[in-house]
């Protein structure tokens, strides 16, 4: 994982969320909640999700540029960066 201890931290409670809002949704429909609610939970999690991965792209650029990561990989190139980012638009 990249970043420091508190961006770490961040991304896990995001994800922690987007977790227990997707049990919620998968409750929703199980129980027939009505579309609109079902949707807009989903909506949610959806965001919760992008969050924690543009968190984690954000906090780990430099590492992915210069390759000063605790394994030794190779610096990402600008496309693979690029692609990185597209994953999340």
């Amino acid at each position: 994982m990249v970043g420091d201890d508190d961006s770490i931290a961040l991304v896990l409670n995001r994800l922690r969320r987007a977790h227990g809002q997707l049990a919620g949704v998968i409750g929703m429909i199980e129980n027939g909640r009505d579309c609109k609610d079902v949707v807009t939970q989903l909506a949610a999690v959806s965001k919760a999700l992008d969050r924690a991965g543009f968190k984690i792209v954000a906090t780990g650029l430099r590492e992915c540029m210069t390759g000063d990561t605790a394994d030794n990989k190779q610096p990402m190139t600008e496309a693979e960066l690029e692609k990185l980012f597209l994953a999340l638009a």
